[in-house]
Order: C-alpha cells, then structure tokens, then sequence
C-alpha cells in the first residue's frame, strides 16, 4: 500500500461486486459527464463529520446513522424523505435528552443506490437473470431488458441525490428541525401508540426547558432552531466514486464528493482490492463493515491501510454479527484493537447479521434479534472499558411491515401487508423509535 494514490489507482486491482455493463464505450461518457457535474457536498462539510466522528471515539457523542437499504427511483417524493428525516429527529431528541450527549446524525440518504449481492444472478420459476444491484445499476423487474446494466442509471442517481441533498438541507437548516417544532415530529400511525405517548411525554418536557430557556434569554441559539445532518451510502461503484473526488482547494487534499461519509461493506473489503485502494486516499470519514469473519490480524492490517495517522475521527467500524455470534466474535476484535492502540469509532450494525426467510417466503428480520444484538454490543463495551459509539440500522418512515416483532408486533402472516422495501427489511418509525428509547437508556447508564 505504500505505492503513490490516485483517483484512479484502484482501476488496477482486483474488485468484488460489479455490474458488467455491455457498452464501455457508453460508460465511459457517462463517467466523463459526471466528473464534469459540481459535486454533491463540499470538503469542508467532510472535515466537520470528521471532528465530529473524533468527539464519538472519544466518548463525548453518539452516532446514528439510518435510512433505506437501497434508495429507488420509482419511490422517489419529498414526503418519503421528510418521514425518514422525522423519525431520525425523533430518535436523536429522544437519545439526547435522556443520556446528555451530542447525536451525530448520519442519512444512509442521497447516494445509497447500489447494493452488494451473493450471487450474481437470480432464478425465478426456472428463469435465470442477472441479479437486480439497485436502480443505480439495473431494474428490479424480472426480465431480462430491466436486468441489463445500463450507465444512464448513474446520471439518474447524481439527479436524485442533488434533489434529495437540497431537501435534507433545507429540513436541517431552515425551520423544521427547530426543536419547538418538537411535537410536529410525530408521525401520524405513531400518535396513538404507547411508543407515542412515551415521545409526547418526553416533548412536553422539551417544551419546558425550552421555556425556560426562552425566559433567560437563551432560546435563539442556532442549536435550537437547526441541526446538522450529513449523508453518507456505500462506495460500492467505483467508477460513479471516482467521478466526484475533487482536490479541496483549502488543504490540497482529495474528497469523494459524493457523500459526507462513505463505507466498504464486509463483501468488499479485501486488503489487496480495489475498495481499499481507493477509500485509503481520500480524506473523508469512512467506515469498513467488520463481520463474524474478521480475523484480529486482519482487521489491525485493514485499519493501518485506512487510518495510519491513527486519527480519531477518520474510521467508523460497524460491527454486523448477528444476534448469535456477537458473544463468540466481537470481544477478540475489541480487544486487540485496543491492546494495539488504535483509535476508531465502534458502531453496531443489527441488521444485516439478523436476516431470516420467513415462512410465507418473504426476506425478513426479527425485532427482538435487533434488540438483542444492540444490548450484546453495549454489554461487550462495557465488559472491556472501551466506547460503544454508534447504531447503523436499515429504517423508514414509512409505515411499512417488514420487520417482525415489535410494541405494536408485526406476525410473519401481517408481512404482506405494507411490504415495499426493494431488497432488505427496514424498521418502521415505531420500530426505530422503540430501538430509541432502548438506547437511550443505556447510554444514560454508561455516562452515570
């Protein structure tokens, strides 16, 4: 690793995980177009995640990170966006207010289009197709025209990213997220849970403070009327990477452009590949997926790659075990990262570890295998005196059923109902707010 980086070294090495588009002279124009579009976020929004990901190592904060498994184009609406958003604002008031401590809020929003699979193609009633990638790559109808990779899916991606960056900033910074708009935040399928009372109980005291607040004066900081929101997807298509890193004028240094944060998922992140290669030269916050996989020597290997500077706010670990192997695979990795003395952010990813077929055939996960995998996460840092730092989780604001279990349990038999994801369940608001107040507590434990 010790060869010179450039945005395009990773062009030759060997790489996982990608589309065989049949016209590479298409491509390659559709790449020049995009390296020639303004990006999507600045450098210096990048390095502000960064100190902010140093305050979560380090203890002083919290990071959520939430949003859809795979973006669409089909369901693509300002309301869809504005729902996810509430949910991840409730969520962070809700863990705020109970354990004192800053929430750094992360969207898996504006760029998470592509998505790794295990197999390459997909059969279907004795019909074989290429497998569906997300809508930045092919279609997720099964026939054998939407199946074809096509490189103006890349162009649709950067339009909709653009357009939903635009509304997430405007959310952030332009009244919605004032937090005397706390009540507002409830959605309506909420209301009238117990999970609702529970948030409306925790407004109104929010409500109080903020009086108070306003008697001495002090209620028109900018912390209370705004918030900052960052986004972040999987790097998983190198090529739409490359296209938006930019030398920042300020530092000299590189940035992908295309989110705040970008990671490399536990398919992806082989020490000789591409991936590797080109996350170690830009300057962003990056996270790596660490799965029951992961050797200690490994990861120590993979984290010198990524982080030799050894900076507290540059790598983001996010730990998806699964409920039954968190007890057998996480304390050794935790321990020799930190016997060896690296500083990184430990976040637990409850998801993707925890994904079961139900028996009506449907791709499901079990709420209470989510829950448990957090609680274990938790428990294992509290064990070895290190930060549990972060939650990573797949949710919407939809009230989709996706997820089984649950305050207001969703059955095997009730996933038919509302089943629009367009490849892993998600949580649904009343889910996420539940997982919430579940972290919440623990966090006001540990900082007691």
């Amino acid at each position: 690793m010790s060869q010179t980086w450039s945005p395009e070294s990773w062009r030759s090495k060997p790489i996982q995980q990608q589309p065989q588009y049949p016209d590479s002279a298409k491509l390659a124009q559709v790449e020049q177009t995009l390296a020639g579009y303004p990006p999507l976020v600045f450098a210096g929004e990048a390095r502000e995640l960064r100190r902010q990901f140093a305050e979560v190592t380090q203890g002083r904060a919290f990071l959520l990170q939430g949003g859809d498994c795979a973006e669409s184009f089909a369901e693509f609406s300002a309301a869809k966006i504005r729902d996810t958003f509430k949910v991840l604002l409730q969520m962070a008031i809700v863990m705020t207010f109970a354990a004192g401590c800053p929430v750094v809020k992360v969207g898996r929003m504006a760029g998470q289009f592509a998505k790794p699979r295990s197999a390459n193609d997909e059969t279907v009633d004795g019909v074989t197709l290429p497998a569906y990638r997300g809508d930045i790559v092919n279609g997720i109808g099964f026939d054998a025209a939407s199946r074809v990779p096509d490189p103006e899916r890349l162009l649709q991606a950067y339009h909709q990213s653009t357009a939903s960056l635009n509304l997430l900033r405007a959310f952030a910074q332009g009244g919605f997220a004032d937090l005397h708009q706390v009540h507002q935040w409830n959605l309506d399928f909420i209301g009238n849970s117990a999970l609702g009372e529970k948030y409306s109980q925790l407004a109104n005291r929010i409500d109080e403070t903020l009086a108070f607040m306003r008697a001495c004066g002090m209620d028109a900081q900018p912390q209370v009327r705004e918030t900052s929101f960052f986004t972040a997807h999987e790097a998983l298509l190198l090529n739409y990477e490359q296209a938006f890193v930019r030398r920042d004028s300020l530092t000299g240094r590189w940035y992908d452009c295309s989110a705040h944060m970008l990671w490399i998922g536990d398919r992806t992140r082989q020490l000789d590949g591409a991936h590797i290669e080109f996350m170690r030269g830009i300057e962003n916050p990056i996270g790596v997926k660490v799965g029951p996989s992961m050797d200690p020597d490994e990861l120590i290997r993979l984290i010198d790659c990524l982080n030799p500077d050894n900076d507290p706010g540059r790598l983001n670990l996010i730990v998806r075990m699964g409920a039954d192997k968190v007890e057998q695979h996480f304390p050794r990795l935790l321990r020799k990262v930190r016997d060896e003395g690296r500083q990184v952010l430990w976040s637990s990813d409850p998801m993707h570890g925890n994904t079961i077929k139900a028996s009506s055939g449907y791709k499901t996960r079990d709420f209470a295998q989510i829950l448990s995998e957090v609680k274990q996460f938790f428990q294992v840092h509290r064990a070895e005196g290190t930060v549990a730092g972060g939650i990573h989780i797949e949710m919407t604001g939809q009230n989709v059923t996706e997820c089984i279990g649950g305050a207001r349990p969703i059955t095997e038999d009730g996933l038919s109902d509302r089943y629009h994801t367009h490849c892993d369940p998600r949580m649904n608001a009343d889910q996420s707010l539940e997982l919430a107040f579940l972290i919440a507590e623990t966090l006001k434990q540990a900082r007691a």
